[in-house]
């Protein structure tokens, strides 16, 4: 079969926090990718907002680097697709492997191989993709370089590769300074050898197959992912299969359901570092993005219109939890962060707060997501989004907030499948890092959860990794928790493992809420007396309503309490002036700290300046009398 030589086609996945986007920066710089003036970010590929908040990758995105081999041969374009590391956005890995011929594994030299390496290593294996091992972050002061190895040996052994896809080639790496070697470095150590990232592209270019194709074949392009532009419209990522894409040309596009119809193309850009620039044609093997079909949607094919064949949709894992988001529906709707005053009149106008609105940007979120699902409710003003996992949810809702939508969502609850008449409920590996002083607080943690212990073993690092399989149901709120009992020390990450029968009920949340029981403003005075019960999470001014819940009781039954109580003022004159005491500062929550913490007959309320708990019932008659039926039956 006739090869293309000028180009390659490679992703590059690893654990979050590996170094991925790192090393993909400096690829860009070193293959002169950039003017020498011109002012360039860290991690530039991480484009959104949320992506440099969190230092996380999101969305997984595409870039091209021209590379001059040192022969004097011709350039060679080598096509970068960044992953995320986070299982949660699984969707996106499977979508960017479709679009390559062959993955570079990005391994910490001190951390090692972790859950979200073995997740995007058994995708890869799966596809039969090529693997080239990078070991980043050599000159970590722990790194355990021949450890880390051993340990991915082991985990390709795990996951059934076959003998070609073990005998991978190693490149060491320290992706912040811009070197790789093929030699390996003295643990903790730069490699001495190199002085530039040489070694890794010349192994990316002998290891990377070249895209093959066959010789007049009909037109087959790859429907991989989709963006958007003000101007053009719905822009198509695709990967040229077979034959040729050009500007101006009209192809068959098939759809989902296997319709076919005719489309024009009216522009095709490539990716050149981080722009996209016009081009004339794409071959076989290119990857490119196309403008001129308003409806297209990921997993499509477009084809020749003489002999339209489709190339097979794109599957994606099936999502394991699910959060009930629907319009706002509190007291304190559309009036800003404080509930009052002038100052939230302004934003008010753009604020979204209609069931219409909401439902068209879940509808607009379904376009370009794959692993998301978006079921009706009984109610008309709410929707049941299904997704791979709490983060992916909340980044959902992050992004709504920040448009200006206000929300309620429900507490995740996990999604079910009937399997031989037996309801089962999915679980997840956690592997779990800690210090050797909380291994017991943790494995307790654990217990209360229904988590299985599968594996311990401790480096003599004075650090301990353990691996448990827990039902995802018991993971809801035990971020929180975890990060309190190690103090802040502890490094917990978890994949999908697989469904098994239902563990049976979880009690996980001990304490209950205080719960205001009046509508006003929250006093420095009540607060002085209510913070013995429990932690406080409003700030004195804060307005509150009933129902709403200001702080975690340390008992576990909800008690209703006036926090806008004020002191009473007499004409008497104090021979003492009052005593102030000091209020404890209150705990503030996050958006991620509030789903947790929420029970089954709790929510959240969401809008552009606040995160608050509430009752789902806001009537504190109406949830005793609903109390008293559920105990009496």
């Amino acid at each position: 079969m006739p090869t293309r030589h000028d180009i390659r086609n490679v992703a590059i996945v690893a654990h979050v926090d590996h170094g991925k986007t790192t090393i993909v920066d400096a690829m860009l710089k070193q293959a002169g990718a950039f003017a020498a003036h011109q002012q360039l970010d860290d991690r530039m590929m991480d484009s959104n907002d949320l992506e440099r908040e969190k230092g996380i990758t999101i969305l997984a995105k595409n870039t091209a680097v021209k590379y001059h081999p040192k022969d004097g041969g011709a350039p060679i374009t080598i096509n970068i697709i960044d992953t995320p590391g986070h299982a949660d956005f699984g969707g996106e890995v499977e979508r960017g492997l479709s679009m390559v011929d062959a993955v570079v594994l990005l391994v910490d030299a001190s951390e090692g191989p972790l859950p979200q390496t073995r997740f995007v290593l058994r995708k890869a294996l799966q596809q039969r993709k090529p693997v080239i091992l990078c070991i980043n972050k050599t000159d970590r002061p722990d790194s355990r370089i021949d450890e880390v190895v051993n340990e991915t040996y082991d985990l390709f052994l795990d996951l059934d590769a076959d003998e070609d896809q073990i005998e991978f080639p190693i490149v060491y790496a320290c992706g912040r300074d811009g070197i790789a070697s093929l030699t390996k470095p003295e643990d903790g150590t730069v490699p001495a050898d190199s002085t530039n990232l040489e070694p890794f592209f010349s192994t990316i270019l002998e290891h990377v197959p070249a895209p093959t194709y066959e010789e007049d074949a009909p037109l087959q392009a790859h429907v991989t992912n989709l963006d958007a532009d003000n101007f053009l419209g719905r822009i198509a990522l695709l990967r040229v299969e077979q034959g040729e894409l050009r500007k101006g040309q009209t192809v068959a596009w098939i759809k989902r359901d296997g319709t076919i119809s005719n489309v024009r193309i009216t522009e095709l850009m490539m990716t050149e570092a981080l722009t996209r620039k016009p081009a004339e044609v794409a071959g076989p093997g290119d990857i490119c993005a196309v403008a001129g079909i308003p409806d297209i949607m990921i997993g499509e094919t477009l084809a020749d219109p003489e002999n339209p064949i489709a190339l097979p949709l794109i599957t994606v894992d099936e999502p394991a939890i699910s959060m009930v988001i629907g319009t706002n529906t509190s007291p304190l709707v559309g009036r800003g962060g404080t509930g009052k005053g002038a100052d939230a009149k302004a934003a008010v106008k753009d604020r979204k707060v209609t069931a219409r609105q909401v439902k068209d940007r879940l509808d607009r979120e379904l376009i370009g997501n794959v692993s998301l699902r978006v079921l009706d409710t009984e109610r008309p003003d709410a929707w049941e989004v299904q997704g791979r996992g709490e983060l992916a949810l909340a980044i959902l809702v992050e992004q709504m907030r920040r448009e200006g939508f206000e929300l309620t969502i429900g507490k995740p609850q996990v999604v079910t499948k009937e399997v031989d008449g037996k309801v089962h409920e999915p679980v997840e590996r956690m592997t779990i890092d800690v210090p050797e002083e909380h291994m017991g607080a943790v494995t307790q943690l654990m217990g209360v959860r229904k988590g299985r212990m599968d594996n311990m073993s401790n480096h003599g690092s004075g650090w301990v990794r353990m691996e448990f399989v827990v039902p995802s149901r018991g993971l809801i709120g035990f971020r929180t928790e975890f990060l309190t009992q190690t103090r802040g020390t502890g490094i917990a990450h978890s994949i999908h493992e697989g469904h098994e029968p239902w563990f049976g009920p979880l009690q996980t949340r001990n304490n209950g809420s205080l719960v205001a029981d009046r509508a006003g403003s929250v006093t420095a005075f009540a607060m002085t007396n209510l913070q013995e019960r429990g932690v406080l999470f409003v700030d004195p001014g804060t307005e509150v309503y009933e129902g709403m819940i200001v702080g975690e009781n340390s008992r576990s039954d909800d008690m209703d309490v006036n926090i806008t109580k004020e002191k009473k003022l007499t004409n008497m004159r104090s021979s003492s002036a009052d005593s102030f005491e000091a209020i404890v500062p209150p705990r503030k929550l996050s958006l991620e700290q509030s789903l947790e913490f929420c029970r089954d007959d709790e929510c959240v309320e969401v809008t552009p300046e606040a995160v608050r708990i509430r009752k789902v019932n806001l009537d504190a008659r109406e949830r005793a009398r609903a109390a008293s039926r559920a105990k009496n039956g």
